[in-house]
């Protein structure tokens, strides 16, 4: 069996995968392996899958697969997985943060003392009390409400699939999840449902001019609406992760509005990059194999 890491991974993942065969970061050899890990940036496309022609398996480490065309991959056959569980505390600690920094103005502050501005007369507010109207309630979602539980702050959610989860209150619509948030935070997959979603429309129905933090995928916001509103006081600010492309060079070089906003905190994509989590990934790939095998399916 050839495993073949196509993207980064943890560098003692290669050791942990000899059990199974031989492990390779060589990507001409697409075609012979077996198994194929990926992040975010190799995208397997139908173009890629058809050079795959030994592939039984892609593991995405990560919790999203729109990098990956699922349905053409399992129509040859592959069997297509990913990490849920193993970013859930890494993705939460970085929303988390982000809602932390915008509502201290903690980037306002910095780029003050940096420039020799004393900013002390503007006033910081706090989380405790304030309500976070959430988007989606997986598991990173609920990860990042127990901190906000942990702060005092009250939890409504709207989610398709209603997990009863302590100290969160479900509502039946995306719109009564908002309404009456001081923070809106995004936790949904990009699917054609999704994108876009978060426009003009649902923006006009947020009675508080939240603070609006995304973490799961860029296309779920339609960029020129929330530009339109942070210039209009109608979101506060926007904190971001995540963006149309994860190409820097692309990215940097398309009309990209949120980047013409000063009502922003943004970090390059690096939710999962942390240290623990590139070990829980893993490990988590470990597994996922080993049960496929004991199965029989590869």
């Amino acid at each position: 069996m050839l495993i073949l890491i196509s993207d980064a991974f943890d560098k003692n993942l290669p050791e942990k995968l000899k059990k199974f065969g031989e492990v390779t970061d060589d990507k001409s050899r697409v075609g012979e392996a077996d198994i194929v890990l990926v992040r975010a940036k190799t995208k397997c496309d139908q173009e890629w899958i058809d050079g795959a022609h030994n592939c039984k398996l892609i593991i995405r480490g990560g919790v999203g697969i729109d990098n990956i065309d699922k349905a053409y991959a399992e129509s040859k056959g592959i069997i297509v997985r990913n990490t849920p569980k193993a970013s859930g505390i890494a993705v939460a600690e970085l929303t988390f943060a982000l809602m932390l920094s915008s509502i201290n103005n903690i980037c306002y502050y910095h780029y003050g003392m940096k420039h020799g501005e004393w900013y002390k007369t503007t006033k910081r507010n706090e989380l405790y009390g304030k309500t976070v109207g959430f988007i989606g309630m997986g598991n990173i979602a609920r990860q990042v409400a127990k901190r906000c539980i942990a702060f005092g702050m009250n939890v409504v959610a709207h989610d398709i699939f209603v997990v009863p989860t302590d100290g969160v209150k479900f509502v039946p619509t995306v719109e009564e999840a908002v309404e009456n948030a001081d923070i809106v935070s995004l936790h949904v997959p990009a699917t054609p449902e999704t994108e876009g979603m978060v426009n003009a429309s649902l923006i006009s129905k947020m009675r508080k001019s939240p603070i609006l933090v995304n973490t799961c995928r860029g296309k779920v916001i339609n960029a020129d609406d929330v530009k339109a509103a942070l210039d209009e006081g109608k979101l506060s600010w926007y904190a971001a992760d995540v963006y149309p492309t994860d190409d820097p060079e692309k990215l940097f070089n398309m009309d990209y509005p949120i980047f013409k906003s000063a009502k922003t905190t943004l970090t390059p994509h690096v939710g999962a990059n942390t240290n623990e989590n590139m070990l829980r990934i893993g490990d988590e790939v470990v597994s996922t194999i080993e049960a496929l095998i004991a199965e029989g399916k590869i």
